[in-house]
This record gives C-alpha cells, sequence and structure tokens, in this order.
C-alpha cells in the first residue's frame, strides 16, 4: 500500500476534541487490512499541549480552551486558517518508522512551498517546516501498534496572535509564520488539495 492508496476525507471546520476521538476509535478498530487515511480539515481556536508538555510554555492567560492530548511536542495552537492534516497509518505495512515519517510529512510542506516559490527548511532537533527561521508548519504524532495518528498544522492564512500567548512547540521566542506572509498565495482550498497530493506523493 502506498499514498495513493491512501482514503482521503476533507471534513471542513470541526471542534477539536471530537475529530480526536475519531483519530483514536479508528486506530482502536483498525486491522492490518485497514486501508490507511488522510485527514484533511481546520479547527476553532484551541490550544493543545502534548503528553510531555510542560505548563509554563502557556505564558499569557487565555480564553481560548487548552486540551491535554496524547501526540508528542510541546504546546501549539490551531485556529481558522491553518489547514491540519490527520496522517492515520500503518507504518509497519509501509516498512519505515517514526522519524523517517517525519521525514516525509515536513518534505510534503517542502515540496509545497517550493513550488510556489518559497525556500522552507527543516531545523535539527525541532520537527517541524520553517521559513527564515520562522515556524510555518508543526508536527506531533503518536503511534499504537505500529500505527499512526494526529499529524501536522500547516499555517496558511490566519490569525497568529494566539501563537504570542504561548512557547510556540515548547521554543522560548520561535518566530512564527503563514503561506500569505511568506509568498505562497494559493486559496484555503487550493493549499488543501496541493498538501493532499504532496502527501500521497510522499506516504
Amino acid at each position: 500500500m502506498n499514498g495513493r492508496d491512501t482514503v482521503v476525507r476533507h471534513l471542513g471546520r470541526v471542534d477539536y476534541a471530537p475529530i480526536w476521538q475519531a483519530m483514536r476509535d479508528f486506530t482502536a478498530r483498525r486491522d492490518a487490512a485497514t486501508p490507511d487515511e488522510l485527514w484533511l480539515l481546520e479547527h476553532p481556536p484551541v490550544f493543545t499541549q502534548g503528553q510531555a508538555g510542560k505548563a509554563e510554555h502557556l505564558i499569557a492567560p487565555t480564553a481560548i480552551p487548552v486540551v491535554p492530548i496524547d501526540r508528542g511536542g510541546q504546546i501549539t495552537y490551531h485556529g481558522p486558517g491553518q489547514l491540519v492534516a490527520y496522517v492515520l497509518i500503518d507504518l509497519k505495512r509501509r516498512g519505515y518508522g517514526i522519524r523517517e515519517l517525519v521525514t516525509r510529512l515536513e518534505q510534503a510542506v517542502i515540496d509545497l512551498l517550493a513550488a510556489q516559490g518559497v525556500a522552507a527548511a527543516r531545523r535539527s532537533g525541532a520537527p517541524g517546516v520553517y521559513v527564515d527561521g520562522a515556524k510555518i508548519a508543526a508536527l506531533g504524532l503518536r503511534v499504537k501498534q505500529g500505527r499512526t495518528y494526529h499529524g501536522l498544522a500547516l499555517n496558511v492564512d490566519m490569525d497568529l496572535a494566539p501563537f504570542s500567548l504561548i512557547n510556540p512547540c515548547g521554543y522560548p521566542g520561535l518566530a512564527v509564520t503563514q503561506c500569505r506572509d511568506v509568498g505562497a498565495n494559493l486559496s484555503m482550498a487550493q493549499t488543501e488539495q496541493a498538501l493532499t497530493d504532496a502527501l500521497r506523493c510522499v506516504l
């Protein structure tokens, strides 16, 4: 099975908690024959705190809900105008591990931005994708019995102000950017299709 066999679901704007539960339910009930899935969506404003997350990375009071969850990483923000891709794949069946998956997810975003004339890069020891040192995409994953859920979040055209309330991904002072501000001027719908195509190529 490869990326071209992956079931793609375009879910629109949906609350965080039900999707998190749906990912866990899907992962718990799948078997060796279950096709992998890729869910593309947006969330209403929410902070999510990874399972090793430290409370001090929320640095200012906020009315935005903070949800402790079961992915890796620290705190991040999701909101309208950010494209989220949840990657529900069977690593054993694909024959590579979690580190390789992270590299492939990062590459999908790098490829998408390169097609828009934007040079993006990885940063050693800090998963995600960066443009001129500012983070444009965050990654966080969970693996259970060789099967993944959670995924990546690409800032497209959003209000970046809530990132100022946190140390993004646990890094004090980390700059955050988005596609609109670096010259990748695709619409949300166009970005969603481009990211879907890029992910199917690399997975």
